[in-house]
């Protein structure tokens, strides 16, 4: 074989191996990126999921206290000013 013809193929296969190096380099870096978001979003999700239990904690411990009618009696005098027969209230601003 001539050398001009060995030359030319070993160009256009450093060529094509050269633009596949290029596309899965590519492709690294674009899983690469999106593993990173990916990862950004779970520590986002986790934190937003222990707000929601410590506020679904507190929502839980509300409907207990509710389910006691003392406290609601109480909580209904406080918050919406009720009272009792005869009793007076007396608002003392915080």
């Amino acid at each position: 074989m001539n050398r001009g013809k060995i030359k030319r193929k070993i160009f256009f296969i450093t060529i094509i191996f050269l633009a596949i190096g290029s596309i899965l380099i590519k492709s690294i870096f674009e899983t690469s990126i999106q593993i990173h978001e990916k990862r950004k979003e779970k520590k986002e999700f986790t934190s937003m999921l222990e707000k929601l239990k410590d506020k679904e904690e507190e929502l839980n411990n509300t409907v207990t206290k509710l389910s006691n009618p003392d406290y609601v009696a109480r909580y209904a005098r406080e918050k919406y000013l009720y009272s009792k027969d005869g009793e007076i209230i007396i608002r003392i601003p915080d």
